[in-house]
């Protein structure tokens, strides 16, 4: 099935396979809007107004709740949407889909601190740099099963040399996760975004809030918080494209560090030949300079790592769970906005 952000897809097969794949289990919210607007040929026509790069679910629903779209059933919603047509699209035209979801530090984690430090982080794909702050946050690894309620028995704790953090992410964890007895040294980091936000701009910050999937207040708390961490400590973050600024940025970094480029959620915002072009450069980055590149994105988005996975996979891992990938490996199966992860070694 063609996911939602296959901009070659035409509108109703995207917005069903969000309903879904995606939505399914995760927001029942958004789950009936998608479902409701694949089978609405008026509410299609709406959508189809804009360029096919901008009609992606998360970003129509997203524009709608920023402009004050209640949650709720498709019906009223519908209406909304007509009534308010202009505004939503005005923003989608503007804006991006540019989740900063801080929760995915907890699924890089155990790849970075397997790594050789100190480190040099490089995200592409920055959106306000909450992902590049993976040192400066809490972490509780639970074993066994996908629920975030209660730390349970056996639990990994990890806080930042400098004591607890504010932001506390809960994962939980099945396979031999190699969950590190300390957080990696972090000596330099930087992001690149083609709009980048700015977490000292409220308006900026309200965005990243309606990128929120409604039911989530535990992510829309987490996301506060890290926010709050962030002004403390700013990233770097570099406006452009990421195959057109990553070289230059991993040429900045300290030569005594482990550069790790990663991005979680971006390539699939590239079309095929982007893809292919930043597969090609990580590549040439790897056998040159000896950059490392963690990936966090859907099973099919980077070429080559599909090829990696084992024939056999855990029967609670679902088709809308992430690979995460070193070097272009798969080495776990990710819930999307990090609340598990499965170790494949």
């Amino acid at each position: 099935m063609r996911t939602s952000t296959d901009a070659g897809a035409d509108t109703a097969l995207r917005y069903r396979a969000f309903a879904e794949v995606e939505a399914r289990g995760l927001s029942a919210c958004y789950e009936a809007w998608a479902a409701g607007v694949a089978l609405d040929a008026a509410t299609i026509g709406l959508i189809d107004r804009l360029p096919p790069t901008k009609r992606q679910p998360n970003l129509v629903f997203s524009a709608a709740r920023f402009h004050g779209a209640e949650a709720g059933g498709y019906l009223g919603f519908r209406a909304w949407l007509a009534a308010n047509w202009a505004v939503v699209e005005q923003t989608c035209r503007s804006h991006a889909t540019q989740t900063n979801e801080p929760g995915r530090c907890a699924v890089l984690l155990p790849a970075l601190g397997s790594l050789p430090g100190p480190l040099a982080l490089i995200e592409v794909g920055a959106s306000a740099g909450l992902c590049l702050l993976p040192d400066l946050y809490s972490y509780r690894y639970r074993p066994g099963g996908r629920s975030a309620d209660g730390p349970g028995d056996g639990a990994a704790l990890l806080d930042p040399p400098a004591g607890t953090s504010p932001v506390l992410l809960e994962c939980a964890v099945t396979g031999s996760v190699p969950v590190p007895s300390r957080l990696p040294r972090v000596v330099w980091r930087a992001g690149i975004d083609l709009n980048p936000l700015d977490v000292t701009d409220p308006a900026d910050v309200a965005w990243l809030e309606a990128l929120i999937w409604p039911e989530h207040d535990d992510r829309r708390a987490r996301l506060r918080a890290s926010v709050q961490v962030a002004r403390t400590a700013p990233p770097r973050l570099v406006r452009g494209d990421l195959n057109e600024q990553v070289e230059a940025l991993v040429a900045e970094a300290p030569p005594d560090a482990t550069v790790v480029v990663f991005h979680t959620a971006v390539l699939a915002y590239l079309d095929e030949a982007g893809r292919d072009r930043f597969v090609a450069t990580m590549a040439r980055l790897r056998a040159e300079r000896g950059v490392r590149w963690l990936a966090n994105e859907g099973r099919t988005v980077v070429p080559g790592v599909a090829g990696t996975l084992p024939s056999t996979l855990p029967a609670a891992s679902g088709s809308a769970d992430f690979v995460l990938s070193l070097d272009g490996r798969a080495v776990a199966l990710a819930q999307p906005h990090g609340r598990a992860v499965h170790w494949l070694g």
